[in-house]
């Protein structure tokens, strides 16, 4: 599990993050906003989406900032004992919401991040206008999660018609983010692009969690028959702008 994209990352038990996967390296992934985010100690931050909050409690130990690991799925009684379990139970609040109805004030937070989940509610024209009140202004947000080298002319891509799911409709390139978000007019987008051999990372991620299990390895012989082309990791950040 060690690699040498992710330095910090490597000093996390590989145990651990399989035996929290819910998708692509969620720690790795973590470590790649921290390099273009300037989290500082005591900031607040939103983890929407964080799963097994394992990429909530690298950032509290990482950088001493304060998460709310906010997740439908994983109960926080379940996050509580990973949280209690690093260490981090001053710093790290698990909450349950959706993403449409988080509990949150406006512009509590110094930033907000999801790690592998805001496709699945954020290509909502509208979406942005909600997630963006709850930062202050010049808050920071950033994504890292499945995305495309370029739009396709049409789906599935050719070439990966067997492995192709209805939902990957939801992966998009970063140009396709970057005019996503700045046409709202309420962020400044920093940066749009794709992780570094983003797609070698998420294979190299399902070959250790497919020796772990008996899934199938699907998703895996999709990296590799893609190998590059399209798939792979797009990553975005923005600061809300003033009022």
């Amino acid at each position: 599990m060690k690699n040498e994209r992710y330095p910090r990352s490597g000093r996390y038990s590989g145990r651990w993050m399989v035996d929290g996967v819910m998708g692509p390296n969620a720690v790795w992934q973590a470590e790649a906003l921290g390099e273009v985010i300037p989290l500082e100690a005591g900031m607040r931050v939103l983890d929407l989406g964080c799963g097994t909050a394992l990429s909530s409690i690298f950032l509290a130990k990482e950088f001493g900032v304060e998460v709310w690991a906010t997740d439908l799925w994983v109960k926080p009684d379940e996050n509580w004992g990973r949280i209690v379990d690093a260490g981090v139970e001053g710093q790290v609040h698990p909450v349950s919401a959706e993403a449409h109805e988080l509990p949150f004030a406006d512009g509590f937070f110094d930033a907000a991040i999801s790690i592998g989940a805001y496709h699945y509610f954020g290509t909502d024209d509208l979406y942005l206008g909600y997630f963006s009140r709850f930062l202050k202004p010049g808050g920071w947000i950033g994504i890292v999660q499945p995305g495309l080298a370029e739009e396709c002319p049409s789906y599935p891509p050719a070439g990966l018609e067997e492995y192709w799911h209805w939902d990957f409709c939801a992966w998009h390139s970063p140009d396709w983010w970057r005019r996503h978000w700045e046409k709202t007019g309420l962020v400044t987008v920093d940066l749009a692009d794709r992780l570094a051999e983003g797609w070698r990372d998420w294979l190299h991620w399902n070959e250790v969690c497919d020796r772990d299990s008996e899934a199938p390895q699907w998703e895996a012989d999709m990296l590799r028959t893609d190998a590059g082309r399209l798939l792979g990791f797009t990553r975005v950040v923005a600061r809300r702008n003033p009022e």
